[in-house]
């Protein structure tokens, strides 16, 4: 099943962007799930239709998808009913070890939404979405915005390493003594229960991380052309890169036609600059860069996602362009130097930020971050410097005399 994750600056009409994207392609004949998190009216406006604010559960965080239009369903992420469940399912799970700290489980009723649970059933709602055996060709998702959506992103592979890190897998070697201990003692290990629980969560979490790092799940940023739209998507470009996730296209939406009106025909002419620039910037590295007329009003309907997608040319999303790959550049015999070139599109010298840790090397790009295990080769060297370097950071390594093989 293709993914598309639709995302952009707040206010940028990303919901709208998504929605046309995902009727465009079933009006192709293709079987459509749109998901959204946008809790207020703006999906129920847009679509026509009213979507379930119920239905959701540990395991499907929406309830029934709603048919749109033909081909296309539609469903909320219900990201409070989604922790209700999730809650009561960790309380129901963990009953024995609340028996032994005596303490006694919160009721149903005290169960309210906490801060970060939407990003959650955002994350399991992607797993969802491709655990269920639908017969979906296309999961179209309406993204938070776009710096919030590069951080969801990179959630679960945080997530897992802060998991190994305080609950590393080595440290079960005794787990065999664990059922005799418990024997013993006539209660429950609460460490067994604690690594059971951590190798359940990293199950799924790899789960997502594998749907998000598949090669047909891609971004699509939408954006409302202006002076400072390209200044204000590159380090969302850039974040996206350095978590290995492709875009697929760029749309500039509500753009105005032109026109005898001096006000109007001035600020069409300034989003027509934004939006050539724009094409230029990324059409060069292969993304395809659309553009969605401003109806004269709020879309509202089938009819005017229609009317968006025909004019704007959006259809089932083409290939994205292949992911850069990160490469080690042998300049041993000139240089005494081995580079580390990371691709990182969008980025700024100025938000460039590295920091060796081990066998690690931590990158910083602008407010994202995300650690990336040295090749092997490179962890038997020291780093001497960075550069960036035609879109890419280049890091320079200097072989560690103390760990080089030695050569006559």
């Amino acid at each position: 099943m293709r993914t598309v994750l639709v995302t952009g600056p707040g206010g940028a009409g990303r919901t709208t962007a998504a929605a046309a994207t995902a009727l465009a392609a079933a009006r192709a004949g293709h079987r459509v799930l749109l998901l959204t998190g946008e809790r207020g009216p703006v999906p129920e406006a847009v679509l026509g239709v009213p979507l379930p604010r119920t239905g959701a559960d540990a395991r499907r965080p929406w309830g029934t998808p709603v048919e749109a239009a033909p081909g296309l369903w539609a469903a909320r992420v219900a990201a409070d009913e989604h922790f209700t469940a999730l809650a009561g399912d960790l309380q129901d799970r963990g009953a024995a070890l609340f028996d032994l700290l005596g303490a006694a489980p919160l009721d149903p009723e005290e169960l309210t939404e906490l801060p970060g649970a939407e990003p959650l059933a955002l994350l399991a709602a992607l797993r969802a979405a491709h655990r269920e055996d639908a017969s979906w060709d296309l999961l179209v998702v309406d993204m938070p915005p776009s710096h919030d959506t590069v951080r969801l992103l990179a959630l679960p592979e945080q997530l897992r390493r802060y998991l190994r890190r305080l609950l590393p897998p080595e440290r079960q070697a005794a787990r065999a003594l664990r059922p005799v201990l418990a024997q013993l003692a006539g209660v429950p290990m609460p460490a067994q229960r604690l690594y059971e629980l951590a190798a359940r969560w990293d199950d799924e979490l790899a789960a997502v991380q594998d749907v998000i790092d598949a090669d047909s799940t891609t971004v699509r940023l939408v954006t409302e052309p202006g002076p400072w739209a390209g200044d204000a998507l590159r380090p969302v470009r850039a974040g996206l890169a350095l978590q290995d996730v492709r875009i697929d296209a760029l749309i500039s939406n509500r753009l105005l036609p032109g026109g005898t009106d001096p006000w109007l025909a001035g600020l069409a002419a300034e989003q027509g600059a934004a939006h050539e620039a724009l094409r230029e910037e990324y059409a060069a590295d292969g993304i395809a860069v659309l553009g969605l007329p401003h109806l004269g009003r709020a879309p509202r309907g089938t009819a005017d996602l229609a009317d968006l997608a025909e004019r704007g040319g959006l259809g089932k999303p083409g290939d994205a362009p292949p992911r850069p790959a990160r490469t080690v550049e042998d300049h041993l015999a000139t240089d005494n130097l081995l580079v580390w070139r990371l691709p990182l599109p969008g980025a700024e010298r100025d938000g460039l930020g590295l920091v060796r840790r081990g066998d690690e090397l931590i990158v910083a790009v602008g407010p994202f971050r995300r650690v990336l295990p040295l090749p092997s080769a490179l962890r038997r060297c020291t780093v001497a410097g960075a550069g960036l370097r035609d879109g890419a950071l280049c890091v320079r390594f200097v072989p560690d005399p103390r760990l080089w093989p030695r050569t006559p």
